[in-house]
C-alpha cells in the first residue's frame, strides 16, 4: 500500500483479506500480538495493521464486519509502537519508514494505521524476542503461526550473500568427481572459448577456477565444496552427502491408454545423477518438438529459437535458485500442452519484481556460473523476461510463476497453447473473411502447425461437405488471410506454424 488514508483504508475493510490485513481492538497501549503480526507480514507478503478497529469473523458480510472503535490517545500508541520497533529488544530489525505509521480519522474516530512490506530477503527472518526458532511468524488466511524450523533455516541461508552452494565439503576430494561429466563439461568450455588459459590446467585447478574446488586456508585442507560435488560428482557420493534431494524428469506428453508417462528419468543406477548429466540429458528431451525454422548465421544453421533459449534458461532458473538443502525434488515435467519446472526453495523477491526482471541473487552462485561459462543463462535480471517474450511472440499463454509456501517449492508453468484469440479477430473482420475461412482460423487455434491436407480433411468433416473441400481451396484461404494481416506464416513449409495476429495487443 503506497499511501495511507481514510480511503485506502476503507477499500482495505472491504475487500477483508485476511492474509494482508489485520485489525486489532487496541486503546491506550500497543497490543502485544502487533509483534507477532509484524513478523508475520515481513515474512510472507507484507500486510496492513489497524489499531482501533474490531473484526466479528462470524459475520460474513464484509461492509459488516468491521467496527471503527478508535484509540484514546493516537500519538502517544504512535510513539511507543516507533521506540519498540527501533529498539533490538523486541524486534530482529526495523524495516518500517516514516510513511509506513500513520494516525487517521476514520468517522470521528483515531485510528492508528501500520504498513508493514515484505521484508527483503537478507534481512529474513524478521523475528522477535531475540529469538529466530520460536520468534519468527508467518501469516496465512487464518492468521499468524510460528515458522516451521526448516523456513527459518531457509531464510538464513537466503541471507548469506555469499549463497548455498558454497558450503565447504570435508573429505570430499577430485575422487569423488565424475571425469567423463567434467571432461563433457570441458568439451563444451573449450568450444566456446577456444583460447582461454583455463584449458590448459588439470581437471583439478579448472574446478578449482570455475568455483567448485576450494582450500580451508585456516587448515590448508583442499576438498570440494557443495557446486563442485552436484554439478560433476559421482552418484554414490551426492546421495550419500545430500540424500535430502532427488532429480526427476517426467514427459507425460503422447500418453496412450491408461499409461502413466511416456518417458522419465530419475536415478536407476544407469547414469551418474549430477546436474549437469541431468540438465545436459533432460534439455534436448524438452525441446526435441518446439518447431525449428529454417535460419542460417552465416554458412551454418541456427536451429536455437528464442522459445529454445527460453526453455534452457527455464532449466538453468529452476537449479541456480532451488534450495538444494531442503528435503524435495527438483522436478521437470512435459506435457502435450505446457512445460513445467518445480524447485525446492521459495521465491526470494515477490512475483511482480521478477516478471518486471529485477535482479535477484542466486541461492546457488558458483552452479550458476558454471552454466553461464557455456551459455546457460542470461545476464542478471535478464532471465524470466527472456521467456516472457520468447512466449509473448508465440502468442503462448502468460507463463506462471506460482509460490507453495505449504510445499516449500516454486513452480514455472510454461503453457504452449495459444491465446483465444479468435473471437476478437473474426469480430474486428467478419466482413473481410467467409466462413470458411473463420473455421480455418478455429483449425489454427487449436493446432498451428495443421497442413492445407489436414484442415482439408477436417474442414470436409466441419461442413459436411460431400465433394470435400480440397487442399488446394484450403491454400487459397490461407494466402488471403494472410494478404489480409489477419495470420502470418513462422518457419518453413515442413517444421512451421501460423500464427493469429491480434491486433488488440
Amino acid at each position: 500500500m503506497d499511501t495511507l488514508d481514510m480511503k485506502s483504508i476503507k477499500n482495505a475493510l472491504l475487500k477483508g483479506e485476511r492474509v494482508t490485513l489485520e485489525c486489532k481492538r487496541a486503546k491506550s497501549e500497543v497490543p502485544k500480538s502487533v509483534w507477532e503480526t509484524y513478523s508475520a507480514f515481513a515474512n510472507t507478503y507484507g500486510g496492513l495493521v489497524l489499531l482501533g478497529v474490531q473484526e466479528n469473523l462470524e459475520d460474513k458480510d464484509l461492509a459488516k464486519r468491521f467496527t471503527i472503535t478508535g484509540v484514546d490517545d493516537a500519538e502517544k500508541i504512535r510513539k511507543d509502537f516507533w521506540n519498540i520497533v527501533n529498539s533490538k529488544e523486541k524486534v530482529s530489525v526495523n524495516i518500517l519508514r516514516d510513511a509506513d505509521v500513520e494516525v487517521i480519522d476514520m468517522d470521528g474516530k483515531s485510528i492508528v494505521a501500520i504498513n508493514v512490506p515484505q521484508a527483503d530477503y537478507n534481512v529474513r527472518p524478521v523475528y522477535i524476542n531475540s529469538n529466530p526458532l520460536r520468534g519468527t511468524f508467518i501469516r496465512n488466511h487464518e492468521g499468524d503461526h510460528h515458522c516451521p524450523e526448516e523456513m527459518v533455516t531457509m531464510m538464513m541461508r537466503d541471507a548469506n550473500h555469499e549463497g548455498n552452494d558454497r558450503l565447504f565439503l570435508k573429505h570430499y576430494t577430485m575422487d569423488d568427481i565424475d571425469i567423463p561429466t567434467l571432461e563433457r563439461y570441458r568439451n563444451h568450455f573449450k568450444s566456446r572459448y577456444t583460447e582461454h588459459p583455463f584449458n590448459d590446467l588439470d581437471n583439478k585447478e579448472f574446478l578449482r577456477q570455475m568455483g567448485g574446488f576450494t582450500t580451508d586456508r585456516e587448515s590448508g585442507m583442499e576438498c570440494l565444496n557443495m557446486a563442485g560435488l552436484l554439478m560433476f560428482g559421482k552418484g554414490l557420493p551426492i546421495r550419500d552427502r545430500f540424500d535430502n534431494l532427488r532429480l526427476d524428469y517426467i514427459d507425460k506428453s503422447h500418453l496412450i491408454g491408461d499409461q502413466r508417462y511416456s518417458d522419465r528419468l530419475t536415478y536407476d543406477g544407469m547414469w551418474e545423477n549430477n546436474l549437469f548429466n541431468f540438465v545436459t540429458m533432460v534439455l534436448p528431451k524438452l525441446t526435441r518438438e518446439l518447431p525449428r525454422p529454417f535460419k542460417m548465421v552465416g554458412v551454418e544453421r541456427d536451429d536455437d529459437t528464442p522459445q529454445h533459449k527460453a526453455l534452457r534458461e527455464a532449466m538453468t532458473n529452476c537449479i541456480i535458485h532451488a534450495d538444494l538443502m531442503l528435503n524435495s525434488v527438483l522436478k521437470v515435467e512435459k506435457y502435450d500442452d505446457k512445460f513445467v519446472f518445480t524447485n525446492p526453495g521459495l521465491l526470494k523477491l515477490p512475483v511482480e519484481q521478477i516478471y518486471a526482471g529485477e535482479e535477484t541473487r542466486a541461492r546457488n552462485q558458483r552452479i550458476q556460473n558454471m552454466f553461464r561459462m557455456i551459455g546457460f543463462g542470461e545476464n542478471l535480471g535478464s532471465g524470466f523476461p527472456l521467456i516472457l517474450s520468447a512466449w509473448n511472440e508465440k502468442h503462448w499463454l502468460k507463463p506462471q510463476l506460482i509460490e507453495q509456501r505449504d510445499l516449500l517449492q516454486v513452480k514455472l508453468i510454461l503453457s504452449i497453447e495459444t491465446k483465444n484469440v479468435v473471437k476478437d479477430v473474426v469480430k474486428d473482420v467478419v466482413k473481410e473473411i467467409s466462413e470458411r475461412q473463420r473455421i480455418i482460423l478455429d483449425f489454427i487455434a487449436e493446432n498451428p502447425t495443421l497442413s492445407a491436407n489436414a484442415m482439408s480433411e477436417k474442414m470436409s468433416e466441419k461442413m459436411s461437405d460431400k465433394t470435400g473441400i480440397v487442399p488446394r481451396t484450403i491454400q487459397r484461404d490461407l494466402a488471403d488471410l494472410q494478404k489480409k494481416g489477419i495470420i502470418v506464416r513462422e518457419g518453413g513449409r515442413k517444421d512451421g506454424r501460423w500464427v493469429i495476429i491480434n491486433k488488440k495487443e
